[in-house]
């Protein structure tokens, strides 16, 4: 078994998208839309096991009140980078590129080395050796 793909709703779908193809190494489907339902989606391929995040937009859709990774529902999600010096690299490239910094680059107590951003739209992605 492995998890298929993962869904997040988002705000502006085409901003979404382009991040995750810029700093990740990834790619993206054909844009999905059901115009009857008003909905338009991205798959967004991850690595060669192809693993995908949808990116999802439908007009209505309530924002969670709080912080995104401190409600009910998903907290975050993780992204390997494959190694120490990267998390540091793309550390340093986020905050350059000035996104959040949510947690600096640390070992946890649960033996992981990675440091936590927020993508444009606040959700917590992690980034792991």
């Amino acid at each position: 078994m492995k998890i298929e793909h993962l869904a997040i709703w988002v705000d502006n779908l085409e901003i979404m998208r382009t991040f995750y193809l810029k700093y990740f190494d990834t790619s993206s489907g054909e844009k999905y839309t059901n115009e009857k339902k008003q909905y338009t989606a991205y798959f967004i391929y991850f690595g060669n096991d192809k693993t995908r995040l949808e990116l999802m937009n439908k007009p209505g859709i309530e924002p969670a009140i709080g912080q995104r990774g401190l409600t009910k529902g998903i907290a975050h999600f993780c992204i390997s980078v494959g190694s120490k010096e990267k998390v540091n690299e793309f550390t340093e490239t986020f905050r350059s590129d000035g996104y959040t910094i949510f947690s600096e680059p640390r070992t946890t107590g649960d033996g992981y080395y990675e440091s936590v951003i927020l993508d444009p739209e606040g959700n917590y992605v992690e980034i792991s050796a």
